[in-house]
């Protein structure tokens, strides 16, 4: 019994291990079958892509091919293909195809090459890309482009960029040959007043003001055309207009913180400095030693705060050099107004010539970056960032200047020589004092206005020339002494230089309004605000 159970026994535990190596051997074949079909698989999903994109670059080069051929029709083809297709992927494989191609492969498909840059930025997250992309596919003469740009402008928020994806859809219509698009595109650009579909809307009228045949089709296009024409330029006319009224605030804001000073010294002490122009050159040349500074020794990152350094460094230039003056020349000269004058203009050669040996003939002021550009209220007018900083820099002088005169014990004491000179000095008012510093401030106020005109213009030594006759002509006209009549003065006198250049030029329009001051004169010789009491004369 016992030799039964052992060899049962045996028999058992030999069935099991043959058990054991049996499971073992279909574990190895199956683990060898399932990485071999993972790695046929892995192999299988990755040759496709390749394969794939052997394909597309032997298609671009194809079409690529086509395009610089002489076959018009498999240019057609080419191009229809390009761009039905054109996505980030097809721009790049066409970048790579033109990288080996010879230089009249890459001027014949420089063109789509652009067209597909353009629709990509349609995309952009930059504002200015996406209107700059607008404006380049109206401009291209696809009308392919007009789908792209109707939905792109479907779904913008930003409404000047709108508008130019929608005024660059109507200009590629415009130029179809469907006379119900073309009415349509030429009445849309009437409602946009675009200024950059006028002259393809004046093209299209004389275009079809020739034609002798189907006039009728063509009838309700030279209607819309018409009308679309006639309203854009009346807007253009009030456009014009405005633009012209904004410049002329401009100069004006630069002749007022000039006069300012000048109405001032001459209102005070009755000195006609004809150096006042220099010391605004003073102001902008300390603007532009600024700048150097901030470029030279401080990091670039702070390089836009130097505008904002010049202000005051301006200012306080400017009024040392007056105070310098006032203490070495027109203090021995008070009384005299014809010695002072000429004095005065001597001192203005002088400077001029130092600062051409200084500086030389011709400087330049970058502006910076926050002051660059501008913003866009209406269609066809622009408000450039520097110009607006200067009527908002003049406003301040203003006030300034307001604050000082009539809200401060110095100002009292200002007001107070002004009108009775001898009266204040009995009454213990140091009127030397008060003239110098008087005349520094005034002097400091041509300095800030020649830091403002280096946001406009060039730094040369002649640059107060061009401002002190018109200056003078403020301060007469206005009143002398008067805060009220300067403001008004410059407004007028700046508005309407810039109203008067467009008909006669900028030589005539000064003769001119330099005649009519005259005639003002002649009739008020007070000016605008004349002093009233018994110091008036």
């Amino acid at each position: 019994m016992l030799n039964e159970d052992s060899g049962y026994t045996v028999t058992m535990t030999i069935s099991w291990a043959r058990t054991r190596v049996a499971v073992l051997v279909c574990a190895v074949f199956l683990f060898g079958s399932l990485e071999g079909w993972a790695t046929g698989l892995a192999a299988a999903n990755s040759a496709p892509p390749a394969a794939a994109e052997v394909s597309e670059l032997e298609r671009m080069k194809a079409l690529v091919a086509q395009l610089a051929g002489e076959d018009v029709v498999a240019q057609q083809q080419a191009v229809r293909a390009l761009v039905e297709t054109g996505d980030a992927a097809t721009l790049g494989r066409l970048e790579e195809v033109l990288e080996a191609a010879d230089r009249a492969t890459r001027v014949a498909v420089k063109p789509i090459k652009t067209l597909l840059k353009n629709k990509l930025s349609l995309a952009s997250g930059d504002e200015a890309v996406r209107r700059a992309a607008a404006g380049d596919l109206g401009a291209s003469g696809q009308p392919v482009a007009v789908s792209w740009l109707e939905s792109a402008a479907a779904g913008e928020s930003q409404y000047w960029v709108r508008y130019a994806m929608e005024e660059g859809a109507a200009l590629l219509r415009l130029a179809g040959d469907d006379p119900v698009a073309r009415a349509g595109a030429a009445t849309k650009l009437g409602e946009l007043k675009s200024q950059n579909g006028l002259p393809a809307l004046k093209e299209l009228a004389q275009e079809l003001s020739g034609e002798t045949g189907a006039l009728d089709a063509n009838s309700p296009v030279r209607v819309a055309v018409t009308k679309a024409i006639e309203r854009i330029e009346l807007w253009s006319a009030w456009a014009g207009a405005f633009e012209t009224l904004f410049r002329g605030l401009s100069l004006s804001s630069i002749l007022l913180i000039m006069s300012l000073g000048l109405a001032i010294v001459f209102g005070l002490m009755g000195v006609i400095n004809m150096a006042h122009g220099e010391l605004m050159m003073v102001g902008a040349y300390a603007t532009f030693m600024t700048q150097e500074l901030f470029k030279a020794y401080l990091p670039p990152s702070m390089f836009d705060a130097y505008f904002l350094a010049s202000l005051p460094v301006a200012f306080l230039v400017a009024g040392a050099c007056g105070l310098f003056l006032e203490a070495t020349v027109i203090r021995f000269l008070y009384g005299r107004p014809l010695e002072t004058m000429l004095a005065t203009w001597g001192v203005s050669l002088v400077l001029i010539q130092l600062a051409r040996v200084l500086f030389g003939d011709l400087t330049a002021v970058t502006a910076p970056a926050w002051l660059s550009g501008g913003v866009q209220v209406l269609v066809g007018v622009y408000l450039p960032y520097n110009r607006l900083f200067i009527i908002v820099l003049s406003i301040i002088c203003v006030i300034g200047i307001y604050l000082s005169l009539f809200r401060s014990s110095l100002g009292l004491r200002v007001r107070a020589v002004t009108q009775n000179r001898n009266m204040s000095a009995c009454l213990g008012i140091p009127t030397r004092t008060v003239d110098a510093y008087t005349f520094a401030f005034g002097s400091g106020l041509a300095g800030l206005a020649g830091c403002a005109l280096t946001l406009v213009g060039n730094v040369e030594p002649g640059l107060g020339q061009n401002y002190i006759v018109d200056s003078f002509m403020v301060v007469v006209t206005g009143g002398v002494g008067k805060l009220a009549g300067t403001i008004v003065a410059a407004l007028g006198i700046g508005s309407l230089n810039k109203f008067l250049e467009p008909s006669f030029g900028a030589v005539y329009g000064k003769v001119l309004i330099l005649g009519l001051v005259i005639l003002f004169l002649q009739r008020r010789p007070s000016g605008l605000f004349a002093i009233k009491g018994r110091h008036a004369d």
